[in-house]
């Protein structure tokens, strides 16, 4: 038997032929003190959580999607990722923008019955948040992101999600200082931010577009 071929992910760079490599993807949780509220959670300042998807769950700008498997309450999340040109261990609030080679929007996708059910059982999210496909993505824009500035997600034309940047519980450089004390930050790695409020369920048929102030939208459809 032949070893198997495995390509690298990348994806696309604003301006640029060249791709950025993905190595990692962390995700922050209940970063917007309105979406830990219709989470049923409490909204002070906890320190942030984190867990992952696989590199290959990235799917570019205008992909088709395959509806996913082993769910009825599949939702949608926009995010504010970034993306890091270099990593480091116990990275300082004043030294983790440096790390910071670009941004883009994203969408966490989550198959909220799995998650719930995880989450009762207190089992992993794993299934709930790292299966295929589930971290479509923008082309990255080059620099740190703006502090403040409108995130929005609408399904079939219509808004479902609005915030700002500005309503981040955990700043992005917080977030990478802290990420840092638990891993080893490396170049190549994403970190998707947290959501606004507004998570809703997505349907076989529908169209989402992602917003984010200065970086170009991320727009994926799903296959009846």
């Amino acid at each position: 038997m032949q070893l198997p071929r495995v390509e690298p992910v990348t994806i696309a760079i604003a301006g640029s032929d060249a791709r950025f490599p993905v190595r990692r993807i962390f995700c922050v949780g209940q970063n917007y003190a309105d979406h830990v509220r219709e989470m049923g959670g409490d909204p002070t300042r906890p320190a942030p959580f984190f867990f992952t998807k696989p590199a290959d769950a990235v799917v570019a700008s205008g992909a088709e999607l395959a509806f996913p498997s082993q769910t009825a309450d599949l939702h949608h999340e926009v995010e504010l990722v970034v993306a890091l040109g270099r990593g480091g261990a116990n990275v300082s609030v004043a030294d983790a923008p440096s790390l910071v080679f670009g941004h883009a929007v994203g969408i966490d996708l989550t198959r909220r019955d799995l998650q719930a059910a995880a989450k009762q059982a207190g089992r992993p999210w794993d299934m709930a948040k790292g299966f295929d496909q589930s971290a479509p993505l923008g082309a990255l824009v080059y620099g740190l992101p703006p502090a403040a500035g409108a995130i929005a997600l609408s399904v079939n034309g219509e808004q479902r999600q609005a915030g700002d940047l500005a309503q981040m519980i955990w700043n992005v450089a917080e977030i990478i200082a802290t990420l840092s004390t638990f891993v080893t930050l490396a170049g190549g790695d994403l970190i998707f931010t947290g959501t606004p409020a507004g998570v809703g369920p997505v349907r076989p048929g529908d169209r989402l577009c992602a917003t984010l102030a200065g970086v170009t939208p991320l727009e994926i459809g799903f296959r009846g």
